[in-house]
């Protein structure tokens, strides 16, 4: 069983800053499991889910949507299983549920070393983020 667990939502304004964190958890998943991709994906009103950003657990290399790119920053503490998702200059087309999303890493992320964005087989129940003057 894996659980993850958002926080750090909430309003902001257009041009701020706010930063969400995710604790993954889970027997097997801490102790066993060390190839894996964790990311965020977020969801706005009537709209389709979006994946927003990931990093893969074995070299933190980072893959972002291009909506966020230099915006948005994941990061990894890997002792703490817990990911970060650092967002900046944000804007009101940000507003969303935003989830945090895991998986074990499958073959062709362990080939290219890296991770695509995207909803993966496990996720939270996400946390609001506002964005509005």
């Amino acid at each position: 069983q894996v659980q993850l667990v958002e926080s750090g939502g909430g309003s902001v304004q257009p041009g701020g800053s706010l930063r969400l964190s995710c604790e993954v958890s889970g027997y097997s998943w801490t102790r066993y499991v060390t190839r894996y991709c964790v990311g965020w994906f977020r969801q706005a009103p009537g709209k389709e889910r979006e994946g927003v950003a990931t990093i893969y657990s074995m070299n933190s290399v980072t893959t972002y949507a291009d909506s966020v790119k230099g915006r948005f920053t994941i990061s990894l503490d890997r002792p703490k299983n817990t990911v970060y998702l650092q967002m900046n200059n944000v804007k009101p087309e940000d507003t969303a549920v935003y989830y945090c999303t895991a998986q074990r890493a499958r073959q062709e992320d362990r080939q290219e070393r890296s991770c695509p964005v995207g909803v993966y087989n496990y996720y939270g129940q996400g946390t609001q983020v506002t964005v509005s003057a």
